[in-house]
């Protein structure tokens, strides 16, 4: 079936999830399954940390510098391939981060102490630069009023891997052990596997996708001197509402990040559980991708019909305060039943927050898309890393580092009022909006006052 395109800039108009026709639905589909992918890699020894710890005799302060190496050198990388999409397109540089980045993810099992897995960790961090390209291509599919709930859902559903690879990666160790092996060789061997499933998609992503919604669009982006996408990327690092958003993602996907690498040994310590059930218990955290962060970017369109991009940024702080307040009580819960159904609410929130984050950042520079995704995507990367600082400390223990993190992201959803749009560029926003609902090019008045249909999943 086909969606509606807007006719000036090609972009689907609508949501057919159960489409995947090229190249706009070809590109949503194939871009979450990508990220889910890579989330098994990146955090696919998260859940079997306990046993590793054991195997390498790894101290809190260690285990904390492996957590803080898997995400720091994700910074830097999502940086680099947020210019790379600029430059060479979203296809090639998705294929190659996912087959280089299966290399470490199948050799991580050959570590034999503290160095050589810091080390394998610091190489398999490239693999969250995925995150970029992933909203990158979707932002370049979709028209304004569909974008927030595009990116939010590919997003989300490419979050949803890391709570799945908490619940995955223990039944994959389990049949290998079934087989025969130890959990000291069966741990080693398990990694393989996300590592292989990386290089075929990273193959089949080549095959099957393209890099923007027409070959017109891509010609005119090709005919751009190098020097200007140079341009484009020092004028989005200029923009402090770009920094504005790096904190702000970083108090969100920072936490979640931090979430993946320490909740499966957090219920284990504090709770006495086992390896596997305390695995299936930080799945849950994971799990709310399938539609939490779909709800914040659906929110955030909604709200951006409604009232303009500045309704996009006061409910994104809005959401951001929840989501300190509620990381602060799940700190404090030592009920096990209590504590679960905290961190369900609490990532709820966490979740919400990064699909109205990235509600907000195709707004800032479109011209300067890729560099613009990149820098707020590197912000999640650099609150995780931040964040790792409080668990690896001896004396701290994880649940006040936990309370001292929500007061942190309490603070940061202030960071909001920073994040501005000059009256011109609401104008402008608002009559693409317009443009994509099929509304014409009129412009609208600011107050935004009457209400229009989402229509996010409707037909053309």
């Amino acid at each position: 079936m086909n969606i509606g395109v807007d006719p000036q800039t090609h972009k689907a108009t609508s949501i057919r999830l159960f489409s995947f026709g090229r190249p706009h639905m070809r590109v949503f589909h194939m871009s979450w399954m990508a990220f889910f992918l890579a989330f098994f890699g990146w955090f696919g020894i998260a859940p079997m940390m306990a046993l590793v710890r054991d195997d390498l005799q790894l101290t809190k302060t260690e285990i904390g510098n492996t957590v803080i190496a898997s995400v720091a050198v994700t910074i830097v990388a999502r940086l680099v391939v947020g210019w790379l999409c600029d430059r060479i397109g979203p296809r090639i540089t998705y294929s190659g981060l996912l087959i280089i980045g299966s290399i470490p993810v199948m050799s991580i099992g050959l570590a034999t102490n503290y160095e050589s897995f810091l080390l394998f960790r610091l190489a398999i961090g490239v693999i969250g630069a995925s995150f970029v390209i992933t909203q990158y291509h979707t932002s370049m599919m979709f028209a304004p009023n569909v974008v927030g709930t595009a990116n939010a859902t590919t997003a989300g559903w490419g979050n949803m891997g890391g709570g799945v690879t908490q619940m995955a990666m223990p039944l994959v160790l389990g049949v290998i052990v079934a087989l025969g092996a130890t959990d000291v060789i069966g741990w080693r061997i398990a990694m393989v596997v996300p590592g292989i499933a990386l290089f075929l998609m990273g193959i089949a992503y080549f095959r099957f996708t393209q890099d923007a919604p027409s070959q017109q669009i891509a010609e005119q982006r090709d005919k751009e001197p190098p020097g200007a996408r140079t341009r484009a990327f020092l004028e989005a690092a200029k923009d402090h509402r770009v920094w504005a958003l790096f904190l702000i993602y970083g108090a969100c996907f920072g936490v979640e990040l931090t979430m993946h690498n320490i909740a499966a040994l957090y219920y284990h310590d504090r709770f006495g559980l086992g390896v596997g059930l305390a695995g299936l218990i930080a799945g849950l955290f994971g799990l709310m991708n399938l539609f939490a962060r779909t709800l914040g970017g659906i929110v955030g369109d909604k709200v951006g019909i409604r009232f303009g991009l500045r309704g996009r940024t006061l409910f994104l702080g809005g959401v951001l305060l929840l989501e300190g307040i509620a990381l602060a009580v799940f700190s404090r819960m030592d009920i096990l039943p209590v504590a679960i159904a905290a961190m369900l609410v609490f990532s709820l929130f966490v979740q919400m927050a990064e699909g109205a984050t990235f509600s907000v950042v195709p707004f800032i520079n479109q011209k300067a898309l890729g560099a613009v995704a990149g820098i707020v995507g590197a912000g999640g990367n650099a609150g995780a890393v931040a964040a790792g600082f409080l668990f690896r400390m001896e004396s701290l223990s994880t649940e006040m580092a936990l309370l001292y993190l929500g007061a942190i992201v309490t603070v940061a959803s202030s960071l909001v009022l920073a994040v501005r749009f000059s009256p011109e560029h609401e104008r402008e926003e608002r009559r693409a909006m317009e443009r994509a609902l099929g509304r014409g090019t009129l412009a609208v008045a600011p107050a935004y006052a009457k209400r229009v249909p989402m229509a996010l999943y409707s037909e053309a």
